[in-house]
């Protein structure tokens, strides 16, 4: 009942910002997707000066990885193998180019003077979604509004909801809800870094998201999202552990519930509250879950503004992060991943800004987004702490994964300016198999409190 009487008080405050910010996109407006804009509202056109490509759109699928097998787990291969950088930020040139730099940017670049780079590549924009994406995301931007004072969302499953957005909140569910596979079956790795050296995690991750079912559309007015079973197999203090958790759609009338068996006790128990600033496994508490993907779970806590749209200098395309010819001793060098192997391309991305609502909790009293304009995936977060002070920069890698047509998010890195230690999350180069995507035959009900329960023995 108090968890409710909460949830209640929650939505009642979001109330007024959600009326203020909810002007659906004009009949003017939905025309131009397809035209002059993308089905998910990126401009096509390029950049004034050549920088940023027109939106050529012209691979869909595994035509663009020739020798890939499709949904079994096939490392990327880099398109863009034989390019070179164009040039190099560092610290000594930062200053020429700090008006496509993010805050986060500029303060690695800062504090690591000596080593930290930025080798910037030719920007592409070749890939494209399949057919079905875009009819969704045409149906949504005619139709799709935000509800319960921004804590759910009414639209079509399958494409972002509002590719035309009119608020914080509209590019917060675009964020969370872009085009991503139904299913992941993986293992991957992750690792501390510190002046004292490498902390070890491991994670096999099983997921399921039915609403990415090309085969499916539903809507997203209220019940599950996705579906999630992760499983530490390291460090050893955590092996064994295990937790099943449910994502809703809308947060007013459904709450993020989670289990997790403790190999300890033997014992599977009801996670409460699981989500926000809660400290992630398997990081030594480098990063808390809300985090994950940059941001996830219930928007309630902040307040969000869209700031608009920015020319920045961004990780993409990064197939060679997550090749398995770069092997982790190479990677995870002192103070900072080795930014050599690293590619950033000048792209569009809508800025969006979340400052923690007055009486509030969360470690991050601020948090700022980068969101790519042709995918929706968040590229990099600012996370500022109580003062106001920036504290975490993190850096999310991506490519295009055939096996569903889409970005796919390969190592995020969460860098911690005040210690010098950092998070490489979600490694996959020393795996025998990348994530094997939309090949799993997983149902709803491989996800209860006794699925973790045998997964823990």
């Amino acid at each position: 009942m108090k968890q409710h009487a909460m949830r209640i008080a929650v939505t009642g405050a979001l109330t007024l910002f959600a009326t203020q910010a909810m002007a659906a996109a004009s009949p003017t407006e939905v025309a131009r997707l397809g035209k002059d804009l993308t089905c998910v509202g990126a401009e096509k056109a390029g950049n004034a000066d050549g920088s940023i490509p027109a939106f050529a759109g012209k691979w869909v699928g595994a035509q663009a990885n020739p020798g890939w097998k499709m949904n079994a787990g096939s490392h990327a291969s880099d398109v863009y193998a034989n390019e070179k950088p164009l040039f190099v930020i560092t610290a000594a040139n930062m200053d020429q180019y700090a008006a496509r730099l993010s805050d986060g940017q500029k303060a690695l670049l800062k504090k690591y003077p000596d080593s930290y780079k930025m080798p910037v590549y030719p920007s592409h924009r070749d890939f494209r979604y399949p057919d079905y994406v875009c009819d969704t995301a045409l149906e949504n931007a005619k139709s799709a509004k935000v509800t319960d004072g921004g804590m759910g969302v009414d639209a079509t499953t399958g494409a972002v909801p509002f590719p035309i957005p009119k608020s914080g909140t509209e590019a917060l569910w675009n964020m969370l809800l872009p085009h991503r596979p139904f299913s992941v079956n993986t293992v991957r790795d992750n690792a501390t870094v510190t002046s004292n050296g490498i902390i070890w995690g491991r994670l096999k991750s099983v997921g399921l998201t039915p609403a990415y079912d090309p085969k499916v559309r539903s809507k997203t007015s209220e019940g599950v999202y996705s579906y999630y079973m992760t499983s530490a197999l390291l460090p050893e203090r955590e092996k064994g552990g295990v937790t099943v958790s449910h994502e809703p759609y809308n947060f007013a009338k459904n709450y993020r519930l989670a289990w997790r068996y403790d190999p300890g006790t033997r014992r599977v128990r009801q996670v409460p509250g699981y989500g926000f600033d809660q400290p992630t496994s398997g990081v030594g508490g480098s990063m808390v879950i809300d985090e994950d993907r940059l941001f996830n779970g219930s928007p309630e806590r902040y307040d969000w503004k869209l700031l608009g749209k920015r020319e920045v200098y961004v990780p993409y395309n990064a197939y060679r992060v997550a090749s398995p010819k770069l092997k982790y001793k190479d990677l995870l060098t002192p103070k900072h991943p080795n930014t050599e192997p690293m590619r950033y391309e000048l792209h569009r991305v809508w800025v969006l800004e979340g400052k923690l609502k007055p009486g509030m909790r969360h470690l991050y009293s601020k948090r700022v987004m980068y969101l790519d304009e042709d995918s929706w995936h968040g590229l990099y977060s600012d996370q500022y702490d109580g003062q106001g002070k920036l504290w975490r920069a993190a850096v999310a890698h991506h490519y295009y994964s055939p096996d569903f047509s889409g970005q796919f998010n390969s190592t995020t890195f969460y860098h911690d300016l005040n210690s010098g230690s950092y998070v490489a999350y979600g490694m996959l180069n020393e795996q025998p198999k990348s994530d094997v995507l939309n090949a799993s035959g997983l149902k709803p009900e491989d996800f209860t409190a006794d699925t973790a329960r045998r997964a823990g023995k």
